[in-house]
């Protein structure tokens, strides 16, 4: 075999793409399924959580490190949000959302239709999407009125499932 043959041709995607494996809490547990399966685990050894190489509504392969011929190396990937087949969020996104709900729903400083309106606008910081500075705002404006300690439970919850740009806008 030639040093820039690759061995890992027909264990990955066509497109170069290996399949990584998450645990249904986001971790991840190797980004080289495909390649390298000595490496996947039945359940995470950081939560306890169930594993998953694919993505639950659509049955495609989770997107893990991407083989360059000749290359060799690993690069640690980013956790996905959503599936890049079926545009779903991922469990981990929807179980951080799930949460971040059910604590506003707990803030009793706020007003009910405070708590409403910061329920609806977490969807939309989850996602980069004209409605998302609109959510940066009412965020902002509305966690500080349920004091310290949920604004850091929230953004406990929100911090691995937002974009870097609401990261930046939310938490400098």
């Amino acid at each position: 075999m030639d040093f820039f043959d690759n061995p890992y041709t027909e264990a990955h995607e066509p497109n170069g793409y290996d399949t990584a494996q998450f645990c249904l809490n986001g971790h991840c547990i190797t980004s080289c399924a495909a390649t390298s399966p000595e490496f996947t685990s039945k359940f995470c050894r950081t939560c306890g959580a169930q594993c998953i190489t694919h993505c639950p509504s659509c049955r495609s392969t989770i997107r893990g490190y991407f083989h360059v011929p000749g290359v060799f190396g690993s690069v640690e990937i980013g956790t996905p949000s959503f599936c890049h087949e079926c545009g779903k969020p991922y469990p981990w996104v929807s179980a951080n959302l799930e949460a971040a709900k059910s604590l506003a729903d707990e803030l009793d400083e706020l007003k009910l239709d405070e708590r409403e309106l910061l329920k609806s606008s977490l969807e939309d910081l989850i996602r980069d999407t004209p409605k998302t500075q609109v959510a940066i705002v009412r965020f902002k404006k509305l966690l500080p009125k349920a004091g310290r300690g949920a604004a850091e439970a929230m953004r406990k919850l929100l911090i691995d499932v937002v974009s870097e740009a609401v990261k930046k806008s939310i938490w400098p």
